[in-house]
């Protein structure tokens, strides 16, 4: 596996502009991946999760957009062919995907990053079969691959004038035979029985974990560097979810393709992946190795979510649930303080001021974005309980905050610096 990363987020800022204020959903993230690892992002929900892979995606809908940081990806390729119109974006062999023009941009999509959403009951056309679908997907990159730079080579002249008149006449298709047999073959691979019958089956007849291996196929047709799980396993009972992840852990051992891998679930961390970061509140506020992050922890957030996992070998012992909620994220809410002080049982006056990271000693891999990675908890310093009580909410935010001038996300939703 490469030291040198293969993705490279630095100081990552994601804000939805509403009504009722900013959020902050991504706070100034860093974040690499390197080449052929799994790496795990967990947190609760409403931490950024989800949020922080689709802005690596340039996915983003309106309200939301990225409104600082850099996302660089290493590839020779894609480096060479922006080169010469967008110079700034290039650093050897390295782009910033934030830097060049969002027609490019969607061109890697598929044929570099992939990515399986949280629920296959809604990503897929019920009018359409799974088979065509994944038929569409695996012409799509053939079509992207003939010359990322060129909209002609991706359509091949295919436009609205001929789908009209391959819908009327049949005379021609979008999706050829070739790509029709290679939608089989991915639907064999993520382990479809009877894929040849099965891909002419529209999605409801699809029980959930088929419908998610059909999306797993889906992402696969463009033989991505990077693929994106987000919860590749909601709303599947325990069994499939094994099968789900046996069948990730497969592909990435026979393709040395880089997994992103988010999820809550502390187990699924624990079996699929390298390294991992804990994220809460738009921040990695631990990150690490399996080791760095289970066995020693430093974030009293990590302790947390380890506490609250049942212990099968103790079974009469209580559950240590995280008190409190996760922050709504406004801007208003949320001050200069650790994001985590006010449900923390070691918060102390050094926590009302924003922590850095914390490079841990004996351990290269390990950062906190904690005061404790560098100072013991000393009760003499600790804060009173109920101090954050008085916090303004969402809720009750002055009339001040909610009449605060807001900058509005481009009308069409489109990336912006």
């Amino acid at each position: 596996m490469s030291r040198e990363p293969l993705l490279r987020v630095r100081g990552l800022k994601t804000r939805f502009f509403t009504e009722e204020g900013r959020v902050n959903a991504v706070e100034d993230l860093d974040l690499d991946v390197r080449d052929g690892e799994v790496f795990g992002i967990v947190g609760e929900s409403g931490s950024g999760k989800s949020v922080t892979a689709r802005s690596i995606l340039g996915l983003l809908e309106s309200p939301g957009r990225i409104t600082a940081g850099e996302i660089w990806y290493r590839s020779p390729e894609v480096a060479t062919s922006v080169a010469e119109d967008r110079p700034e974006a290039v650093d050897g062999d390295y782009v910033d995907l934030q830097a060049i023009p969002s027609s490019v941009r969607r061109t890697l999509r598929g044929t570099h990053f992939a990515m399986i959403f949280q629920d296959p009951m809604s990503s897929f056309n019920p009018s359409l079969t799974v088979g065509e679908q994944i038929a569409e997907a695996v012409e799509a990159q053939q079509r992207a691959r003939a010359n990322p730079r060129s909209v002609a080579s991706r359509t091949q002249g295919y436009g609205l004038g001929q789908f009209l008149l391959s819908t009327v006449s049949g005379v021609r298709e979008y999706v050829t035979e070739s790509s029709r047999e290679r939608a089989v073959e991915l639907l064999e691979t993520v382990g479809i029985p009877d894929a040849q019958l099965r891909a002419d089956e529209h999605p409801h007849e699809y029980s959930g974990g088929m419908l998610q291996r059909a999306m797993i196929a889906q992402a696969l047709a463009g033989e991505p560097n990077v693929l994106i799980a987000d919860e590749p396993t909601t709303a599947l009972d325990v069994t499939i979810q094994a099968q789900i992840l046996d069948l990730l852990t497969e592909i990435q051992e026979e393709t040395g393709m880089t997994i992103l891998l988010i999820t809550h679930n502390l187990g699924v961390i624990a079996r699929m992946c390298d390294r991992v970061g804990v994220m809460y509140a738009g921040e990695i506020v631990e990150r690490g190795t399996l080791a760095d992050v289970f066995q020693d922890s430093v974030h009293p957030y990590t302790r947390g979510l380890l506490g609250s996992v049942p212990d099968l070998e103790g079974v009469a012992s209580r559950l240590q649930p995280i008190p409190g909620n996760v922050p709504g994220l406004y801007d208003h809410e949320m001050g200069e303080r650790c994001y985590f002080a006010d449900r923390c049982p070691k918060a102390m006056t050094e926590c009302l001021e924003h922590p850095p990271d914390f490079e841990i000693p004996d351990s290269p891999e390990h950062a906190a974005k904690c005061y404790l990675a560098e100072t013991s908890y000393d009760e003499s310093r600790a804060l009173p309980d109920g101090y954050f009580e008085d916090e303004p909410t969402a809720d009750d935010a002055g009339d001040g905050d909610r009449e605060r001038p807001v900058e509005r996300s481009r009308a069409d939703g489109g990336e912006s610096r």
